[in-house]
C-alpha cells in the first residue's frame, strides 16, 4: 500500500494541469506546512525565525515545467532576488536551485548564462549555491554543468543520490573538486535499470558515499530524516575523529522539526531546506509521496479547519 501511495503522488507531481490550478489557488490543503510562503519577503521571515533557533537554511524558489526562455530568465531573476535578500538581511542561508528551472531543457547557452548570473550575485553576497539533482535522465548533464561552473566559481556544490547505481563513481569523479556535496537517497521514480529497487540497498549505498566523501576530507551534507542514517553518521565521525565543522545534517522544512532542534542542542550543524514560491504543487506532491505520515497530517489539517 505504501508503494502504491508513493507512485500515485509521484504521478500527480508531474501533472501540468494540477500545477496550474495550484498556482491559481495558492497554498492550501496543508502545503503551507512544507512551503514558507509565495514571496521572498514571507520566506525571509521564516528564515529569521529558524536562524533564531540556531538552524541554518538553504532556500529554494520553486519552479516546475519551465519550457521557455522567458520563464527560465524569470526563475533566475527570482533566485538573484533571494540572494540579495539573504545578503541585505544577513540571513544564515544558502540557495538551492534546479537546472530545469534555469533552462536545462531549452538550451545549454540559456542555463549557463543564468547560472553565471546567479553565481556572480551569490559571490558578491557571500552565498553558497547548491545545484539540486533531478531525475536520472538529467543527471549526467547536471554534473557536466556543475563541473564547468566549479572551474569558474568556488561557491557552488551539487547533490548526489544514493539510489542510482552510478553514485559511487560520481563521488570518486567529483573528489577532484574537493567540493561541498549534499548526499541524499533520491525522491524520483526510476527504472531498476538505473536505480536500486530495494530500500536496503539504497540505504547501504548512502552510508558508503557518506563515508567516502568524509574520509576524502570534503564537506558533507547528510540530507536525511532517517534516524538510522543520522546515528550512522554520528558513529562514523566519532570513529574517525572527524570535526563537526566538516559536515552538517539537512532536513526539509516542516518535517521532524523537533529532531532538528535536538541535533542543534547536541552540537551539530543543522540546515533546513526551505522552499517558497507560487509553483509549489510538484514539490508538495513529492513530500506526500515520501512519507505516509505527511498525508495523514494534511488530511487532518483540511478537515479540522
Amino acid at each position: 500500500m505504501e508503494q502504491l501511495m508513493r507512485n500515485f503522488f509521484l504521478f500527480l507531481s508531474k501533472n501540468r494541469m494540477f500545477t496550474k490550478l495550484a498556482k491559481k489557488y495558492g497554498l492550501r490543503f496543508g502545503a503551507s506546512r512544507f512551503v514558507a510562503g509565495e514571496s521572498i519577503e514571507l520566506a525571509a521571515e521564516v528564515i529569521k525565525e529558524l536562524n533564531k533557533q540556531d538552524l541554518d537554511v538553504t532556500i529554494d524558489y520553486l519552479g516546475e515545467f519551465v519550457d521557455n526562455e522567458a520563464e527560465a530568465n524569470e526563475m533566475a531573476d527570482n533566485s538573484i532576488l533571494a540572494i540579495e535578500a539573504i545578503g541585505r538581511e544577513n540571513l544564515r542561508s544558502q540557495l538551492s536551485l534546479k537546472m530545469t528551472s534555469m533552462g536545462l531543457d531549452i538550451s545549454d547557452e540559456l542555463v549557463m548564462n543564468n547560472m553565471r548570473r546567479i553565481l556572480t550575485a551569490a559571490k558578491k553576497n557571500d552565498v553558497f549555491v547548491t545545484i539540486d539533482m533531478e531525475d536520472y535522465s538529467r543527471c549526467q548533464k547536471t554534473i557536466e554543468i556543475f563541473k564547468e561552473l566549479r572551474n569558474e566559481f568556488d561557491n557552488v556544490g551539487t547533490v548526489i543520490q544514493s539510489y542510482l547505481y552510478r553514485t559511487v563513481k560520481d563521488i570518486e569523479d567529483l573528489n577532484q573538486f574537493s567540493t561541498n556535496l549534499r548526499l541524499v537517497k533520491g525522491a524520483y521514480k526510476e527504472s531498476p535499470e538505473v536505480a536500486f529497487p530495494d530500500k536496503k540497498d539504497v540505504d547501504e549505498n548512502l552510508k558508503k558515499i557518506i563515508k567516502m566523501h568524509l574520509l576524502n576530507g570534503n564537506y558533507t551534507a547528510v540530507a536525511s530524516h532517517d534516524e538510522n542514517m543520522i546515528s550512522y553518521t554520528k558513529a562514523l565521525v566519532e570513529e574517525y575523529n572527524i570535526s563537526k565543522d566538516q559536515f552538517e545534517f539537512q532536513m526539509l522544512y516542516g518535517i521532524r522539526p523537533e529532531r532538528q532542534l535536538e541535533l542543534v542542542k547536541e552540537g551539530y550543524r543543522m540546515r533546513v531546506y526551505v522552499p517558497y514560491g507560487t509553483d509549489w504543487y510538484g514539490y508538495f506532491m513529492r513530500r506526500l509521496a515520501e512519507r505516509p505520515a505527511n498525508v495523514s497530517f494534511v488530511l487532518k489539517g483540511v478537515f479540522t479547519k
